[in-house]
């Protein structure tokens, strides 16, 4: 490993950061794992990427092989992690739309990153 990598932005956490007492991760990359974290995640905010913002419908329309329970979670997820805010208009029928936040919107170099990565190893995975 490079001097600079130990010193600089990939800097290993603290060992208390790596495991914290319950408070929630605190070492960079965990924080941004758990925001990402779990399956289709990564897709689901790829796809508010590519709109901004977008209804339940448009998103279980771009993802059909994702099942109802599990984009629900990720929305609840992707909410509480400051990724996108839930807006709901009064009517009937009540209207909820996402739309991502400056923090998600922040996400897009490391969606990128992957998108990049994965399209480079692609052909060697077949």
């Amino acid at each position: 490993m490079r001097t600079a990598d130990r010193d600089g932005p990939l800097a290993d956490c603290p060992e208390s950061a790596l495991v914290p007492p319950g408070d929630g991760p605190r070492c960079p990359v965990d924080i941004t794992l758990a925001a990402l974290g779990g399956r289709w995640t990564p897709l689901v905010i790829r796809e508010f990427l590519r709109r901004g913002q977008a209804t339940y419908s448009e998103l279980s329309a771009a993802l059909p092989t994702l099942s109802d329970k599990v984009l629900s979670e990720r929305l609840t997820q992707l909410t509480s992690a400051g990724v996108i805010s839930r807006h709901r208009t009064p009517g009937w029928p009540p209207r909820v739309r996402y739309v991502l936040t400056g923090q998600g919107r922040a996400l897009e170099s490391v969606v990128r990153s992957m998108w990049e990565w994965g399209a480079a190893w692609r052909d060697d995975l077949s």
